[in-house]
C-alpha cells in the first residue's frame, strides 16, 4: 500500500504539467454541475427564499404527485417526446450522408467551399432562426406566396398546430446539418487508402465501397452519436420552442421545457419547476442507460 502510495505521488509530481491542464475544466464543472446539485432539495420542499433552502418545509414527492396527476402531464410528455424522437429519427441519417457524400468529392477546394456553406448555419443565433421561420413562413411571406401562386390559397404555418413539429424539426435538421457531419467526415478520412485501392482493384463500384468500407469505419462513431441523441431525446432546449410559440399553436409547441420556465420564472413557483425538471433529467437517465443496454446486446458489446 505504501509503495503505491510512493508510486502515485512520484507520477503526479512528474506529470503535474498534465493535473494543471485539466484543472480548469474539473473546477468549472465541478462549480457549474455538482454544486448546484444541491439547489435540487428545493423539488423535495415548499420553497420560500425568506426562509431558505433548509428552512423550507418538506413536502416529499409531492411536487412530483402533482405534475403527473395534472391533466398537461400527457400533453407535454406527448409534444415532447414527438419532437425529440422525430427529431432523431428523421435527423440522424442526413448528417452520415453529408460526410459520405464529401468524401466522395474529388475536389478539396469544392468540398471545402460546400463545408463553409453547410457548416455557417450551425452559427446562426436561435432568435435569428425563429425571425426567419415568422419571415419566410408568415401569411404573407414568400413561401405562401409561392404556394398562393400555384394553389390560390395560403397555409398558416406559423398559427395552426398540425405545422409546428415539421417546421421544428426540419429547421433543426437544416442548421444542424453540417456541424453534425464534422465527426463522420474526420472519421472517414481515417479510412486506410489501401482498401479503397484494392476495392477499386478488385471492381466495387460507390455503393459497395461506402457498404464495405465506409460505413463499417462510421459504424463505432455512430453508435456512440446515437446512444447520446437518445439519452437527451427529453432534453429539447425551450429557447426556439418558446420562440416559436403562438396561442394558436400551444397544443403541439408546449413541452415540459418551456412549461418549466413558464412556472418556475414567470410564475414564480420554483419547487414546482424544480421537481418537473428533476423528472425530466431522471427520465433522461433511465433512457440514456436503456439504449446503450441495447445497443451493447444489439452490437456485441461495444457502447458507451
Amino acid at each position: 500500500m505504501k509503495n503505491n502510495l510512493v508510486e502515485k505521488y512520484h507520477y503526479v509530481k512528474n506529470n503535474y504539467m498534465l493535473y494543471l491542464l485539466v484543472a480548469p475544466a474539473v473546477i468549472l464543472t465541478i462549480v457549474f454541475k455538482y454544486v448546484p446539485i444541491y439547489g435540487l432539495l428545493i423539488a423535495f420542499k415548499n420553497y420560500n427564499p425568506l426562509n431558505g433552502i433548509m428552512g423550507s418545509e418538506w413536502v416529499g414527492l409531492e411536487h412530483f404527485s402533482r405534475f403527473i396527476s395534472s391533466p398537461n402531464f400527457p400533453i407535454l410528455l406527448g409534444n415532447t417526446l414527438k419532437l425529440s424522437v422525430y427529431g432523431l429519427l428523421l435527423g440522424f441519417f442526413p448528417p452520415i450522408i453529408l460526410a459520405l457524400s464529401f468524401n466522395l468529392i474529388a475536389s478539396d477546394k469544392l468540398k471545402k467551399k460546400l463545408q463553409l456553406i453547410l457548416y455557417a448555419p450551425n452559427f446562426i443565433s436561435v432568435v435569428i432562426i425563429a425571425g426567419m421561420l415568422f419571415l419566410f413562413f408568415a401569411n404573407k411571406g414568400p413561401i405562401n406566396h409561392i404556394i398562393q401562386s400555384l394553389t390560390g390559397k395560403t397555409l398558416p404555418f406559423m398559427t395552426s398546430a398540425n405545422y409546428f413539429r415539421p417546421l421544428y424539426i426540419f429547421s433543426g435538421i437544416w442548421q444542424g446539418i453540417g456541424w453534425s457531419s464534422i465527426l463522420y467526415t474526420a472519421t472517414l478520412a481515417n479510412v486506410s487508402p489501401e482498401l479503397v485501392e484494392a476495392a477499386e482493384i478488385d471492381g466495387a463500384n460507390i455503393f459497395q465501397r461506402i457498404w464495405h468500407i465506409d460505413l463499417p469505419a462510421l459504424k463505432p462513431v455512430m453508435t456512440i452519436s446515437f446512444i447520446l441523441a437518445a439519452g437527451g431525446i427529453m432534453s429539447i432546449g425551450y429557447e426556439k420552442a418558446y420562440l416559436l410559440q403562438t396561442t394558436m399553436n400551444l397544443p403541439s409547441s408546449e413541452i415540459i421545457a418551456t412549461y418549466v420556465y413558464k412556472v418556475g420564472l414567470q410564475s414564480g413557483d420554483y419547487s414546482y419547476s424544480t421537481a418537473v425538471g428533476l423528472f425530466n433529467s431522471v427520465i433522461n437517465l433511465i433512457l440514456l442507460v436503456s439504449v446503450n443496454q441495447v445497443v451493447k446486446k444489439l452490437n456485441d458489446g461495444e457502447g458507451l
